[in-house]
């Protein structure tokens, strides 16, 4: 055979074995089919690249990720045509991207900015005050039609610019591929985008990486990569290299490294199987994208709100024309009459006080550290009746720290503080030799300090979690610069079959070479390898009973949740001095126990849902205050043997969820919509943004979040505290009591005035009001003494109460008992000053000014009254609401000037009142303000001896 027909031989052989053999002569190197000379460009199969221009695919060289998993690298390695040791080459990445895209995720297209802008419009109630707006111009009431374009326009634009602001705050949070990574093209190591990877890619990972796609290893060393954001697991899963045949779920694929989980040890290499939406991270971007986020509370209340004063406008019409038509007047003047009297009982001040209110929650909240997404969503948490809450980085910092120290020689010591420093403190307990204590605590953590491979560099560990634990805690003790003493002769790394880890050190000062044996892992292991233990300081022969009490310490640390790690020392493996144990766990964040113990006490459930083992997830439960006694524990197998109705009968009854994944979080969450009930969500991993998007509020963590999560909330809190949910709550429960203490305002505000002008319209008496004294009186309903109420502080009582009934209106029927006496309180009033006033049956300048002025007053009073439902003012404070004084005071001033300014007097045709006519007005006028304190304060004596009758039936 002549050279060039060998060649052409050995070059279909390797075509034919997938790449998986080289030929190397010279320069040349053959490899999958393709002749590189000195990195030129690769060439491959023309018929076949010819194809794929086309959209054809190689359907036999692309794999699922639990494909990749039951494979063999080399496997894996040939069916992507690509040599393990140099990489894809010239053109191939480009013309890989061409058919898998760019390793990123697609969103919507943002729509822009003048769309978003008319989306606005949507809402039920500007939709009915736009057709109010309509009407007046039809019937030539130009003024109304001003004032309610104006209304609406504000409204929008507060709405829109506010939304717009959380957006951009959001955009920076949004990076959900790792800006970089290391990869090997050409027989090159580079790094680059990781967005340009493509399958097929030999990728590197060493400690601190974030993974960049998922990556089939074929190259493992003390590899531990921390999957929580998928899983919920706190410890960091060990990686290998050999196929698994049977896997089931993210915890088995443990050959697989999953895009956007962090390296926390080792290094290992693999070869991208999957990037994008196509990865395992993106198969659950998927699923949230297909949830949709449900309406708000607040949103399902407006459009109710809507429909009722849509329908009690046609009422009013109805009822005017009806009557107009038995006095035998003209059906289309009394039609007229009904229609400018139902545009004007629609309180177009209304969107723009929920808009308004809405918007300084948002505001608030930012200052409080979380920031929200849209509007309606502020208030939503005042009406959350269950909170499933994920555990690894949200109820825990997700950072293992020492809780539990036990010496030897009996001394118990619990340990403060969390995270990867020295912030904390060792207190020993019940100690009679404080130094003797304190010396043997030194020799156990010496152990953990030597033996140990991880670093801490400020506040960020490379390395294990549990080996950060054991240096912190050392830190906390005072202990810097230990494993600098000795010169590390040998390491027996840890694994999971032999479960301990030892080092062979000499001292690096002094003449003594001695080697010593430093020793950590699980106690069953380490303690059949003692011969000796410590006790004050003297060694002592180890005997089984010995033994056995070690073992129970060990079982009973255990029992809590915590990971227990024996500690030994000696100078050789066989011949160990046995120095204590350690408990390590991720403890819960600072004021998570105080957070929940308010949350449960105004009556909203909290659950814990969390991917860890059983024996973990109650114990941390125990921790924050969770009842772990009554309530049932459920796992994610247990979910998927249920169906829908069972599922339903028993989810209210369960505390913890444990080794829960993507999908049973949200068959969670549906389970309880489905009974009606408003459910929030916290959570900071991959696993928890499908039920982050559906829950009625989705709470994202903002420092540690994974950007899947923060995508798919709708609250983001900023500096990943819990108890920031509880100013939240109270931001929405005070936001929508400010929006019906408004509603109750302009209620009984514009009946009043319509009830005095239909009256006199119906009895043909003279009108009390002139054309300019009801538009002030509108505007005053409308402005700053209306708005005012809007922003009334936040009470600090109103988290003590239950979740609101999202099923129950605004309008309620103690809201209108209230509107209506207000109203029969201000119409009554007004009529027996114009009557009074109106003596001689003549109309006269003082008369108008004095009913004018009576209306005016009352309004005022009304104001003051409802700035709460339940309290009285001097409760709540008289000057607490600074913008309310201000705008009631500039009404008073307003009215003033319309009464003694001559320019206002001829425009508003009044005349001057002496002193006593004021003095007169102002005693006659504070009896709205009077009846509702009086009516409030017998509400709660009646409601305190229910109160104190429950809670005697009780005990």
């Amino acid at each position: 055979m002549c050279c060039a027909h060998k060649k052409r031989a050995q070059k279909e052989e390797v075509v034919k074995n997938g790449g998986t053999k080289n030929f190397t002569k010279g320069k040349k190197i053959v490899n999958g089919g393709a002749i590189v000379n000195g990195g030129a460009v690769q060439i491959r199969n023309r018929k076949r690249m010819k194809k794929r221009n086309k959209g054809s695919e190689d359907d036999s060289m692309w794999m699922t990720t639990g494909e990749a998993c039951a494979l063999g690298a080399e496997e894996v390695a040939a069916r992507l045509r690509v040599d393990l040791r140099t990489g894809l080459w010239g053109r191939e990445p480009e013309l890989r991207r061409q058919l898998a895209g760019f390793n990123e995720f697609s969103f919507k297209e943002e729509d822009p900015l003048w769309k978003k802008y008319l989306e606005q419009f949507q809402n039920p109630l500007i939709l009915l005050l736009l057709g109010s707006a309509l009407v007046s111009i039809c019937m030539k009431q130009f003024d109304d039609a001003v004032s309610i374009t104006v209304a609406i326009l504000i409204v929008v634009t507060v709405a829109f610019i506010q939304e717009y602001r959380s957006e951009q705050s959001l955009q920076e949070l949004t990076k959900l591929v790792p800006p970089a990574c290391h990869c090997v093209r050409g027989g090159q190591l580079e790094s680059f985008l990781a967005r340009d990877l493509v399958p097929g890619d030999v990728v590197h990972l060493n400690v601190g990486d974030r993974v960049p796609a998922d990556i089939r290893l074929f190259e493992a060393i003390d590899l531990a990569i921390d999957e929580s954001s998928f899983t919920g697991e706190t410890e960091p899963a060990s990686k290998v290299t050999a196929p698994i045949l049977k896997s089931n779920g993210h915890t088995s694929m443990r050959n697989i490294a999953f895009m956007g989980t962090l390296v926390r040890c080792g290094n290992g290499k693999g070869i991208v199987v999957n990037t994008g939406e196509k990865s395992e991270f993106g198969e659950v971007f998927k699923m949230m994208q297909a949830e949709e986020a449900p309406k708000t509370p607040l949103q399902k209340s407006m459009d109710i709100l809507g429909t009722q004063l849509s329908f009690y406008s046609f009422c009013i019409i109805f009822l005017i024309m009806a009557l107009g038509w038995l006095q035998g007047r003209p059906i289309l003047e009394m039609f007229n009459i009904g229609v400018s009297l139902a545009v004007a009982a629609i309180p177009e001040g209304l969107p723009i006080v929920v808009t308004v209110t809405l918007a300084l929650g948002v505001m608030r909240m930012a200052k409080r550290n979380a920031i929200v997404k849209k509007l309606p969503t502020v208030e939503t948490l005042g009406c959350v009746s269950v909170i499933c809450s994920d555990k690894t980085g949200t109820i825990t910092k997700n950072e293992m720290t020492v809780t539990v120290i036990v010496t030897s020689d009996g001394y118990l010591a619990e340990v403060s503080g969390a995270g990867y420093n020295d912030n904390g403190e060792i207190h020993i307990h019940k100690c009679e030799n404080l130094d003797t204590a304190k010396e043997s605590i030194h020799r156990l953590l010496e152990v953990g300090v030597v033996c140990n491979n991880a670093v801490i560099s400020g506040e960020t560990l490379l390395g294990q979690p549990t080996e950060g634990a054991l240096l912190s805690v050392a830190m906390k003790h005072g202990m810097y610069g230990v494993s600098d003493k000795y010169v590390r002769l040998q390491e027996y790394p840890f694994s999971s079959e032999q479960k301990m880890m030892a080092v062979k050190c000499i001292p690096k000062y002094g003449d003594s070479k001695e080697e010593i044996y430093f020793v950590k892992g699980a106690l069953e292991i380490i303690l059949p390898q003692c011969t000796k233990y410590v006790w004050n300081g003297q060694f002592h022969q180890l005997n089984s009973k010995k033994e056995q009490d070690f073992l129970a310490e060990a079982h009973e640390i255990g029992r809590k949740g915590l990971r227990v790690v024996g500690m030994a020392s000696g100078s050789s493996l066989q011949d160990l001095v046995y120095l204590g144990l350690v408990g390590i766990c991720d403890p819960p964040r600072p004021f998570v126990r105080d957070s929940i113990q308010t949350l449960l006490n105004c009556g909203i459930k909290v659950k814990l849902v969390t991917g860890d083992a059983q024996q973990t997830a109650t114990a941390i439960a125990q921790m924050i205050g969770l009842d772990t006694i009554h309530g049932q524990a459920l796992s994610g197998d247990q979910i998927d043997s249920m169906t829908e109705y069972q599922l339903d009968q028993v989810v209210h009854n369960v505390t913890v969820f444990y080794r829960v994944s993507p999908r049973h979080k949200l068959a969670i969450v549906k389970a309880f919509q489905r009974a009606g009930v408003i459910v929030g969500m916290t959570g900071d991993g991959v696993n928890d943004g499908v039920a982050l998007k559906k829950a009625d509020i989705g709470i994202a963590m903002g420092k540690n979040g994974t950007d899947v999560c923060k995508e798919a909330a709708d609250m983001i809190l900023v500096n990943d505290e819990f108890n920031t949910i509880i100013a939240a709550i109270e931001e929405g429960k005070g936001i929508y009591y400010n929006i019906r203490n408004f509603v109750r305002f302009q209620l009984s505000t514009s009946i009043a005035a319509l009830s005095l002008i239909a009256l006199a319209t119906l009895f043909r008496i003279p009108n009390p009001l002139n054309a300019m004294q009801i538009l002030w009186i509108n505007i005053i309903m409308d402005g700053p003494p209306a708005q005012s109420l809007g922003v009334e502080p936040v009470d600090k009582d109103v988290v003590k109460r239950g979740p609101r009934n999202v099923k129950q209106p605004m309008i309620t029927t103690h809201l209108i008992v209230n509107v209506l006496l207000s109203a029969f309180i201000i119409i009554l009033g007004t009529l027996w000053v114009f009557k009074r006033e109106m003596s001689d049956n003549k109309i006269t300048p003082r008369d108008t000014t004095m009913t004018f002025t009576c209306f005016v007053f009352f309004d005022m009073f009304n104001a003051l009254s409802c700035r709460s439902q339940t309290k009285s003012v001097f409760q709540i404070g008289l000057f607490k609401n600074k913008m309310f004084l201000i705008a009631v005071s500039l009404s008073v001033v307003g009215q003033l000037l319309v009464i003694y300014f001559p320019f206002f007097q001829n425009i508003f045709q009044t005349e001057a009142l002496t002193l006593q006519d004021l003095l007169f007005l102002t005693c006659l006028t504070s009896t709205v303000f009077i009846v509702s304190e009086v009516k409030k304060f017998i509400e709660r004596m009646i409601e305190d001896r229910r109160t104190k009758k429950a809670g005697f039936e009780f005990v």
